[in-house]
């Protein structure tokens, strides 16, 4: 399983499909809601959300999308990072509901080698994320600083730090 990339892996104008979607829940809303202390009604209280808003019913929290995308693109984009540097623009372009299922995908935009180190480069990606009937919910553009094949062989191969497994060691019969 593919997790990352090595700068000489990138190529621009790649478009990446990230693989599987996740269905929201009212749960997942919540609890995010819960962990990063967004109490605002819109996200944990129907009765607001169908009774004030325009929507009628619960908007799921935008960060939680953008976090969810994030996520998504780490075994495409990310999964060999150094160092995620900068996320340059985050748009929220339509809402999400409770039982929307979000795709992602992900445009590698530009690449430049460090000016400071050889073994590494930054990547410019756009990620987009849409609902299943294809609306665009969320699209924001990140420069990932990602190793070179070098530094991925200096530093112990492509699961540095992994241990060995060592088996039991077998009875023998007398």
């Amino acid at each position: 399983m593919q997790f990352g990339r090595t700068y000489e892996e990138f190529e621009i104008g790649a478009v990446y499909k990230h693989w599987p979607g996740k269905t929201v829940t009212e749960y997942d809303d919540h609890l995010f809601c819960l962990l990063t202390m967004n109490h605002h009604p819109l996200h944990m209280d129907v009765n607001y959300a169908e009774n004030t808003t325009d929507f009628g019913k619960n908007v799921v929290v935008g960060n939680y999308i953008y976090s969810l995308l994030l996520g998504m693109s780490v075994p495409d984009v990310s999964g060999k990072a150094i160092a995620n540097l900068e996320i340059e623009s985050l748009r929220h372009v339509a809402p999400t509901f409770h039982g929307d299922t979000i795709y992602g995908e992900t445009t590698v935009l530009d690449k430049t080698p460090s000016k400071s180190k050889n073994d590494r480069g930054i990547v410019y990606v756009e990620t987009k994320g849409y609902k299943q009937d294809g609306t665009l919910v969320c699209v924001f553009r990140r420069k990932v600083m990602v190793p070179t094949e070098t530094y991925i062989k200096e530093r112990g191969g492509e699961q540095p730090g992994r241990p060995e497994l060592i088996e039991p060691a077998k009875k023998t019969e007398k």
